[in-house]
């Protein structure tokens, strides 16, 4: 998933008809002055980071005056929230409140359809939304082929007890808000809290907006916004993660090459099979080897995210071997593995007489991947093998080629 920071989400909100508060985006304390100055109330100084909880990371500060605005983004700008370094600052008006709301739309994973969460009690986590205030919850599902008509965004605020001018309000942001997700591709649309102001407005205070990567081939228009991969990241990506990204991302349909980088290390790491992949990880930690990346493929990738994914692995400075295995494909083939891998080996001048390589693949053409590899020079191994022997000899091959302290 992709996630959008949140001065992208709420232009999207605003051109979709959802009130937001006014804002400016600073990336130094004189332009968070004069954004303070031409807003010309009381601000909200926000981090803008791919990261839920700022406030309690101290990431969210308020300014009453444009000076006092700039001494806050000053305090906000270079910290580091949850590992990423904060650049950038969303300053916005601080709005009056009268009550605090919560409202997301996300996917039930187990019965794969869109669901509603709203509750008149935001402001906090919804998991202590969920663990305290249950019954202050609605949860609604929603048939992606009906779409959620306008009565039905209704009786979800109604049934949280909503009345008046305020439910007509409250059921046309919900349709506009579903609208978003629908036409946008999204994962997770969060707006907490939304806010009830003073003057009875409907205001959505924050908003956090994730959208499916696999989509974005047909959202064009959020090619600047999203930083593919970002959800699943715990820091900023690298450059070569980034890269990978768009490998994977090359060819939408088929097959997945996901890549995440690790300090250090020297061996190419390129496996596949979820617990098979940790299995082969740890195997290698355990045995004293150094994985320079932790890599998953699979799904049947064509040969050219294939060969993108290992040109990407072998590529990181200090890797020095490759090892490539999954248990036993059931889709996968195997050959296609094969002359991916293969023909970047040959790209970058790679003998695997002196430079290890190890892969031990079953499944589907293995047969034929056996010869190729061989034909190659690589050293290959079937189920004859198990995944934890096939890990102990790509650690022998690194030590008899380098020797034990990595050089040879």
């Amino acid at each position: 998933m992709g996630r959008l920071l949140e001065h992208y989400s709420k232009q999207l909100f605003k051109e979709m008809g959802i009130a937001v508060p006014s804002f400016e985006v600073a990336t130094s304390e004189d332009q968070a002055q004069e954004a303070a100055r031409r807003i010309g109330k009381p601000v909200v100084i926000k981090a803008l980071v791919p990261v839920g909880k700022r406030g309690k990371a101290g990431a969210i500060k308020f300014a009453d005056t444009p000076q006092e605005a700039a001494l806050r983004a000053g305090e906000l700008l270079g910290m580091t929230v949850q590992h990423f370094p904060v650049e950038k600052v969303l300053v916005e008006e601080k709005l009056d409140v009268a009550q605090e709301w919560y409202l997301s739309i996300t996917y039930d994973k187990n019965k794969q359809l869109p669901v509603i969460i709203a509750s008149t009690r935001g402001g906090v986590d919804v998991e202590e939304l969920s663990r305290s205030y249950p019954a202050e919850m609605v949860i609604h599902q929603v048939d992606p082929f009906e779409g959620l008509p306008g009565f039905r965004a209704r009786e979800i605020w109604a049934d949280l007890g909503v009345g008046g001018k305020l439910l007509g309000a409250a059921g046309a942001l919900l349709s506009k808000l579903y609208a978003t997700f629908d036409r946008y591709d999204a994962y997770l649309l969060e707006v907490n809290p939304l806010v009830v102001t003073t003057g009875g407005e409907l205001v959505a205070a924050a908003a956090v907006m994730s959208v499916d990567d696999s989509a974005m081939y047909r959202q064009p228009r959020l090619a600047d916004m999203v930083q593919l991969g970002s959800e699943r990241a715990w820091r900023p990506l690298t450059e070569l993660e980034k890269k990978m990204v768009k490998v994977n991302e090359s060819d939408p349909y088929r097959g997945t090459a996901r890549y995440t980088e690790m300090p250090g290390g020297d061996i190419g790491f390129m496996c596949g099979g979820g617990g098979g992949s940790l299995l082969c990880f740890d195997t290698l930690v355990s045995l004293g080897g150094r994985p320079a990346n932790y890599s998953e493929v699979g799904g049947n990738p064509p040969e050219a995210k294939v060969y993108g994914l290992t040109k990407g692995i072998l590529s990181k400075p200090g890797v020095k071997g490759l090892f490539v295995a999954h248990n036993i494909t059931n889709n996968t083939q195997v050959d296609v593995l094969a002359r991916g891998i293969i023909r970047a080996l040959k790209d970058l001048n790679i003998d695997p007489v002196t430079f290890p390589v190890v892969v031990r693949e079953a499944g589907v053409n293995d047969a034929v991947a056996r010869e190729l590899f061989t034909a190659a020079g690589v050293e290959y191994y079937g189920d004859e093998v198990t995944l934890t022997e096939a890990c102990a000899r790509m650690v022998v091959r690194m030590k008899e080629v380098y020797g034990e302290g990595g050089r040879p």
